[in-house]
């Protein structure tokens, strides 16, 4: 009996050492900092009968041996001794340990460091915000589609693809390299044949050689696509009554020559950049651009046969389809994010990240203030909520905010946004008072919400005076709708701008395109 019992408290003695033992070493492991660790115990499972179980001990000097992890300051990128890199896609975090990451697969097939987060967030910035302008493109299209009669829908979608295509290869060929290489501020007489950038074609970079701060690649494509959504502009405008032909020409001298060098005279590092001209995303740039291009080429062109009677009577013609319209809207909120969160043109840090977000809360706000106004608006003025005024309310409260959507609070914001839609609900009576036919309401969007949003800048933002801004609208106005008169007249008198009232009244899908887009209604619904 008595070698029983011994056993029994042999193996209770060795349960109570074991236990004490993985207490005390993770006690050790929770030591408060300064305290010295000591040896890390791992045990093993006893085999049966066995009265002691083996263990592993890890000396400091072995943890010591242990690769070193890359750390990186969480504002600048630049590799320091107080914060680690976590792993792929998460944040940096204070004091947090992470594996080695993957040696980067390029030419130089060396490994990433803690310097290239920087570059690479910017570049997915460019890039990201980039696919989102893009897809703005197929909002304008479905906006026109809607907004056209049923007859020139099919028309409006052939140029809006079109007119984004010619802007990829101008851009390429010639205008970014006359936006940004070598622009020349004039400050003197001589200096005036240099007063623009480089009549050059843009060469992008091999991988390996493409240094600085971003992809060049990306800061390309980013460019590109707002130089599109200028042209996008002009194609509602004057939608149902205009050649093919002759606005594909015009598109190609707008992208390649028109936009950029207004871009380049603020953008560019030109002569209003040395003023002090600000315009964060292009409410000037982009959009009053396009919005004198779309007003000089509808003067030209001259109204919708049967739009205005001689009495002065104006007859309204609905668009095809509202369900499309609002599809284009919300398609064109959501590109607006990229449109003005991608103009900081920075990700590499938290305070580029936090203006971002800030950026895409403001450019929400200013939109959703437009809509509310312009339905109240509506209401109040024609007993009923007009909803293509709804939309283009929307519209509007996005180029409002568009020159500077960083500076503003979210109360500022909305009231930015919300004078974009008392604009949208004055100026399109205005405009048919006048007899100028926007099919669209793309100038009292994009061009006096764009002049609007421009002038209240320096309300936000201090670094900005409104002499300056008034000179930069100004400026850019001029030469873009002087600009754009005489190459309409021109195309109006060389190749003809206008069509027969013989295509007009059957529509420009079957006399410009030769498809129909409602085919099932037959060419002659209005």
């Amino acid at each position: 009996m008595t070698k029983p019992i011994l056993l029994k408290l042999a193996g209770a003695t060795l349960a109570l050492a074991i236990s004490a033992t993985t207490v005390w070493a993770q006690a050790d492991t929770e030591a408060p900092p300064g305290a010295t660790p000591a040896p890390l115990v791992t045990e093993e499972a006893p085999e049966a009968g066995e009265a002691e179980a083996s263990t592993v001990i890890i000396t400091e000097e072995e943890e010591a041996s242990e690769p070193e992890v890359a750390q990186t300051d969480t504002t600048t990128g630049e590799a320091t001794g107080d914060v680690q890199a976590t792993g792929v896609g998460d944040p940096p975090t204070a004091g947090a340990e992470a594996p080695e990451e993957p040696p980067r697969d390029d030419e130089a097939g060396e490994p990433a460091t803690a310097s290239d987060e920087p570059y690479v967030f910017n570049t997915l910035l460019f890039l990201m915000g980039g696919f989102l302008v893009m897809f703005m493109a197929a909002g304008f299209a479905m906006l026109e589609a809607g907004l056209v009669r049923a007859k020139n829908a099919s028309m409006q979608c052939l140029k809006n693809i079109a007119l984004y295509s010619i802007a990829g290869i101008m851009f390429w060929v010639l205008g970014y390299n006359l936006m940004y290489l070598d622009v020349d501020t004039a400050e003197n007489i001589e200096a005036l044949a240099n007063y623009l950038g480089t009549f050059s074609i843009k060469e992008i970079p091999a991988p390996a050689a493409d240094a600085g701060d971003y992809s060049a690649a990306s800061d390309w494509f980013f460019q590109m696509v707002f130089c599109a959504t200028t042209a996008s502009i002009v194609s509602g405008t004057i939608a149902e009554r205009t050649r093919l032909w002759p606005f594909l020409i015009f598109v190609a001298f707008l992208t390649g020559i028109l936009y950029p060098v207004t871009g380049s005279w603020e953008w560019g590092g030109g002569w209003l950049d040395d003023q002090g001209f600000s315009d964060f995303a292009g409410s000037t740039l982009v959009h009053s651009v396009g919005g004198w291009a779309a007003l000089a080429g509808a003067l030209v062109v001259g109204a919708r046969a049967g739009k205005f009677a001689p009495n002065g009577v104006i007859h309204p013609m609905p668009g095809s389809s509202i369900p499309l319209a609002t599809l284009g809207t919300f398609i064109l909120w959501l590109g607006w994010f990229g449109f003005n969160g991608g103009s900081q043109l920075a990700l590499g840090s938290a305070e580029n990240a936090a203006s971002v977000a800030k950026i895409f809360v403001n450019t929400n706000t200013a939109a959703a203030s437009g809509v509310i106004v312009t339905i109240f608006l509506t209401q109040i003025f024609y007993r009923k909520v007009d909803v293509t005024m709804a939309l283009n309310g929307c519209l509007a409260g996005l180029v409002s905010i568009t020159a500077e959507p960083l500076t503003p609070t979210v109360a500022q914001a909305a009231f930015i946004g919300g004078i974009g839609g008392v604009i949208v609900v004055v100026f399109v009576p205005l405009l048919d008072k006048l007899r100028v036919d926007d099919v669209v309401g793309a100038i009292p969007v994009h061009l006096v919400a764009g002049i609007w949003g421009t002038m209240i800048v320096p309300f936000t933002n201090s670094d900005a005076t409104y002499y300056v801004q008034l000179i930069g609208v100004a400026s850019v106005g001029a030469l873009a709708f002087f600009a754009s008169l005489i190459a309409w007249l021109i195309l109006a008198a060389v190749v003809g701008l206008r069509a027969t009232p013989e295509e007009e009244a059957v529509g420009l899908d079957s006399s410009e395109v030769g498809v129909l887009a409602y085919p099932e209604f037959g060419s002659s619904r209005a």
